[in-house]
């Protein structure tokens, strides 16, 4: 896969997406919604890889939308506002949706769409030093088309506030929101995302499929006679799967499964 505006390499299960434009702290335009878009499209069909990382080149890890492209978009019609948002909004369903995790390596700061673009991600590594800022209130905007990812990522309380105050806010700060899962010194951070990258990767495939989608279906639904039902249905399907059928095999005779390579 050849990108102007990302990298994207394969070590083995493991495939890595850089935002690659440092020259504008990898602020994004029309270029790279397309091509992120694209490439975790491609990604969610190869069965070859079981862990995604998100990382950037340079200092910031995203500082959110490209000042070029935010002049076209004073010019734009509202439908074709609507259009622009909406392909915004796909690339982080892209992400967010992606049947592989997705780790976030947040080597830098994160402003605006690059904190939707860690919202998205199910594990986030961060640097002692990176700071966040939800800043789209300062130009007079709102961040409505991440908000559904970093109400969910920061929480509703710490949200009404960052929305609008639009503060910087630090590293240990995210950390203790949840929205930072791991914080480390940036000589730590490639080992740390290594780490977790080869214990998803040591895990049933299609287990881990799973659970990701168990907890986007389940999160925030009332706890109901219905609910109770289907994750039991799951686990029976789990169960009776190839894989589950295999991993209980292989744990009972002492061995190691057969997806672990």
């Amino acid at each position: 896969m050849q990108y102007d505006t990302l990298d994207v390499q394969f070590a083995g299960q493991i495939a890595t997406v850089t935002l690659n434009r440092p020259d504008v702290r990898n602020a994004f335009n029309e270029t790279m919604i397309a091509e992120l878009t694209s490439a975790f499209t491609a990604l969610n069909d190869r069965d070859d890889t079981r862990a995604v990382v998100l990382a950037a080149n340079g200092k910031a890890f995203c500082a959110g939308a490209d000042l070029n492209w935010m002049k076209k978009m004073a010019g734009y019609s509202d439908d074709e506002n609507r259009a622009d948002a909406m392909r915004l909004a796909d690339m982080l369903s892209a992400i967010y949706r992606c049947n592989k995790p997705v780790i976030a390596r947040v080597s830098g700061d994160a402003y605006a769409g690059g904190m939707g673009l860690i919202s998205v991600c199910d594990i986030v590594v961060a640097v002692e030093g990176a700071r966040f800022c939800l800043s789209e209130a300062r130009l007079g905007l709102i961040p409505a088309t991440i908000a559904p990812y970093v109400i969910r990522a920061l929480g509703e309380q710490a949200s009404r506030r960052y929305f609008t105050t639009a503060e910087q806010f630090d590293c240990a700060t995210a950390f203790r929101l949840g929205l930072v899962s791991e914080m480390v010194s940036a000589e730590q951070l490639d080992a740390t995302v290594r780490q977790i990258a080869d214990a998803l990767c040591a895990n049933g495939p299609q287990a881990v499929r799973a659970c990701k989608q168990l907890v986007q279906d389940v999160a925030g639904r009332e706890l109901n006679a219905a609910l109770i039902e289907e994750t039991a249905a799951r686990i029976a399907r789990t169960r009776a799967s190839a894989e589950g059928r295999e991993g209980v095999a292989s744990f009972l005779d002492k061995r190691s499964p057969t997806w672990r390579v």
